[in-house]
């Protein structure tokens, strides 16, 4: 969601306002009169906020949105609910952008947040700062809970308690549960790599989620997590994250998970329970990778994959079928035959 304790909105404003951001063709398919607070995902946008459906990937969440209104391609008009405006146009991803710069105008690249409020931070007992902390405006701290020199906890940050936040840390735009351990340089709530126009105007998509770090989560060491673009990036309770892991935005990791160092998960990649990955894998992104499944080292996962899938290879595939593949090649350049 679109969370107003970090993301500053202009709204409410009326669907006629939002079309006149944008000097691209948008047909509305009733009266413009509606007020829009602001903006969300399909799934969970409410009768008073705008939401997104540009390909047929949105087809099943437009179905049952319950959104105010929707931008959309004319290929997906007629699964437009009949509760809901449709904002037609060829170019809905744009139009969308448009209308969220108008929403939430602030840069929300601007180090300092303005318009966030000046509410002084709220630090329970026995909390432990080093040197040259930065903590911003209604940041809240859980009791027990240690911050190392040089961190810099952005605009209305929570941490929990009995956490340990190593020093030369950011974290923004996030929630962390209890017993939360982050170590030295990692980066919690960056935005994500999410553009329009690509290799020509190469138009930053607005990046207005949120991070949200579940209880006993481990990150490790100049590790990054992207905030969701709209939505939710989530990490869960006790999942274990290695040094110099990627997780872009809007990915969801599951309970219990471990994941080795040198990972990079793209965009949307969701992550079931009890996964395991090895050091160096990669994803392709808006695909799921089923509970107790193990990704060894390397791996590039290309696709969706079942609960308890065993994975090697790049493009991945059934570890089986792996050492298959690799077997006939090593006889084929050794000449011997089958």
């Amino acid at each position: 969601m679109v969370d107003t304790r970090f993301h500053a909105s202009s709204g409410p404003a009326s669907l006629s306002q939002l079309m006149a951001a944008t000097s691209r063709s948008v047909e509305a398919s009733r009266s413009t009169d509606l007020l829009i607070a602001g903006a969300d995902e399909l799934s969970i946008a409410g009768p008073s906020e705008l939401a997104l459906a540009a390909h047929n990937d949105y087809a099943e969440d437009l179905r049952q949105t319950d959104a105010g209104a929707v931008v959309v391609t004319p290929a997906l008009l007629e699964l437009v609910p009949a509760g809901t405006i449709a904002l037609v146009t060829e170019q809905a991803h744009d139009v969308f952008a448009d209308m969220l710069d108008w929403l939430y105008p602030q840069d929300t690249r601007s180090i300092i947040k303005a318009g966030l409020g000046q509410g002084e931070p709220i630090i329970e007992e026995n909390v432990l700062i080093g040197a040259n902390v930065s903590i911003g405006p209604n940041v809240e701290i859980g009791r027990n809970t240690v911050i190392g020199a040089n961190t810099v906890i952005g605009a209305g940050v929570t941490i929990g308690r009995d956490c340990v936040i190593a020093s030369n840390v950011t974290i923004d735009c996030t929630y962390l549960g209890n017993k939360v351990v982050v170590h030295p340089g990692a980066r919690l709530g960056t935005e994500g790599f999410g553009w329009l126009g690509l290799a020509r105007s190469n138009r930053k998509v607005p990046q207005l989620g949120r991070v949200i770090v579940q209880d006993s989560v481990e990150i490790g060491a100049n590790t990054t997590i992207d905030r969701g673009a709209l939505g939710d990036t989530v990490i869960g309770e006790g999942t274990k994250i290695d040094n110099l892991v990627q997780i872009g935005h809007n990915c969801r990791i599951g309970r219990y998970c471990l994941i080795a160092a040198m990972s990079g998960l793209s965009g949307s990649t969701i992550v079931e329970d009890g996964v395991l990955l090895g050091g160096g894998v990669g994803t392709s992104g808006h695909l799921t990778i089923g509970a107790g499944s193990m990704v060894h080292g390397r791996a590039a996962v290309t696709k969706d994959w079942p609960a308890g899938s065993k994975l090697a290879g790049a493009p991945a595939q059934d570890i089986r079928d792996f050492w298959r593949e690799i077997a006939v090649v090593r006889r084929l350049t050794k000449g011997e035959k089958r």
